[in-house]
């Protein structure tokens, strides 16, 4: 070999090793790989089977299991835009750089998925590929789905395909270039799909290992509490510490005491995920109400207690933006502690002191006290200005109290004041949002 070739040959490889490392930086770890232990096929496991369904439907029809599936796995939510069909698609994800609709998944063969065959099903979930070959954005989570096994991704199909279909076209995208070339996603799945299925790990319990493929594959909880890397995909070496996603802030759910769940007990976080509710710390609104309502509180007990089991395992991440403690109860009069904004506070006594009180404690209902919840505590303020715009419609439990929405009625500007002052009465410090970012915080939340 000549000296040039050798030369040659060294940039090559130099470059491909660099191309490797980049992509590897990037990437990181995998969402399990926290874990260690000795990972096996599904098929060699002989500890219980941690996919499928729970013991009480393992007899049930295959449509039956595929709709305990599809409701683990929150399929209607993304796509079903309000009042409209169920599964029929159209509702709009606001990004950075566009809007994005979700597809009809009804089996309507012209508009919907009625002549998806099992494998251009399985293409769909798993590998992020749609039936004419085109690849799809990752606002459909199939680099959680990649998990799932093909025998309950076909679960799901027998029960969407025994759904009425709708004839329903969704809006075309709005993306700008050059994120609307979608042979571009042939790239990112290549370096960010795993496209493997879920292997348990022996070193765990059975009940781990069925909350890891409950949390990964169906529920895909790292898909809005994950941070996303510079790729925008999920950033593992931060699993659950916390990120915003479709304007709304998903807060951390790693095992840190402070900012996480490490300070819950179990039956908070039970209670919490089958009702949207647990004492002292809150109640779910926005994205994780409706995960609540049309997804966890249709899980058998014993796949909530799978999952708290696995959620404990998930190292501590710090959410260095968040007080170590939430604040105490307020003082019960509205003449003493702090009033951060004198016009958030008038109109906190117009429209909202009658059912959250001044002490933070409700007097009308413990689903609208706001002492210990981290919305409140969280100086940015997300999600309560998020609250006052769109509301909260929770269906779960029976009788559950729902707030209704501000958005159309307050200003950016009375928004942002009643934000600020909510934070700064009940949270450990004040929020200091403005008119411009209500109207951003706007923006971002699905239509």
């Amino acid at each position: 070999m000549s000296g040039k070739m050798r030369i040659l040959t060294s940039l090559v490889v130099i470059a491909i090793v660099a191309v490797a490392l980049g992509v590897w930086i990037i990437r990181g770890p995998g969402p399990l790989d926290f874990a260690g232990g000795t990972k096996v096929p599904l098929a060699d496991y002989r500890a219980g089977k941690p996919s499928g369904v729970p013991a009480k439907l393992e007899k049930a029809s295959l449509i039956e299991r595929g709709e305990y599936l599809a409701k683990a796995a929150d399929c209607m939510v993304c796509h079903t835009k309000p009042g409209e069909k169920d599964y029929s698609g159209g509702l709009g994800f606001k990004l950075p750089f566009g809007t994005l609709y979700s597809t009809n998944i009804t089996p309507d063969q012209d508009t919907g998925i009625g002549n998806y065959s099992d494998q251009d099903f399985l293409n769909a979930v798993q590998h992020g590929k749609r039936r004419d070959g085109a690849r799809l954005y990752p606002a459909m989570p199939y680099t959680s789905y990649t998990f799932m096994t093909d025998e309950d991704v076909l679960a799901v199909k027998a029960y969407l395909f025994n759904l009425p279909p709708v004839r329903a076209k969704a809006p075309e995208n709005t993306l700008s270039f050059p994120f609307n070339q979608r042979w571009a996603m042939i790239v990112w799945s290549a370096v960010f799909n795993p496209d493997t299925r879920f292997a348990p790990d022996t070193s765990k319990s059975p009940e781990w290992n069925r909350g890891a493929y409950l949390v990964e594959a169906l529920a895909h909880c790292g898909e809005c509490h994950t941070p996303r890397n510079l790729g925008f995909a999920l950033d593992n070496r931060r699993k659950f510490a916390g990120a915003i996603t479709a304007g709304w802030r998903a807060f951390n759910i790693s095992s840190d005491k402070a900012t996480g769940l490490g300070n819950w007990s179990d039956a908070d976080l039970i209670s919490y995920l089958s009702l949207g509710h647990a004492p002292g710390h809150g109640s779910a609104s926005g994205p994780m109400g409706e995960a609540v309502d049309h997804s966890f509180s249709q899980f058998a007990p014993e796949d909530i207690r799978s999952i708290v089991a696995y959620l404990r395992s998930v190292p501590s991440q710090p959410s260095p933006d968040l007080p170590a403690t939430t604040a105490p109860v307020a003082p019960a009069s509205h003449r003493e502690g702090i009033t951060a904004d004198a016009r958030g506070k008038m109109l906190f006594a117009g429209a909202c002191a009658s059912c959250h009180g001044w002490s933070g404690e409700s007097p009308v209902s413990p689903m609208a006290t706001l002492t210990g919840t981290w919305a409140v505590n969280d100086p940015a303020a997300t999600n309560v200005a998020q609250i006052v715009i769109s509301g909260t419609r929770r269906h779960t439990p029976d009788g559950a109290l729902s707030m209704p929405a501000f958005g159309n009625a307050y200003s950016d500007d009375e928004i942002a004041a009643v934000a600020n002052y909510v934070t700064g009465r009940f949270g450990t410090k004040g929020s200091k949002l403005t008119a411009k970012d209500v109207a951003e915080l706007r923006k971002q939340t699905a239509e």
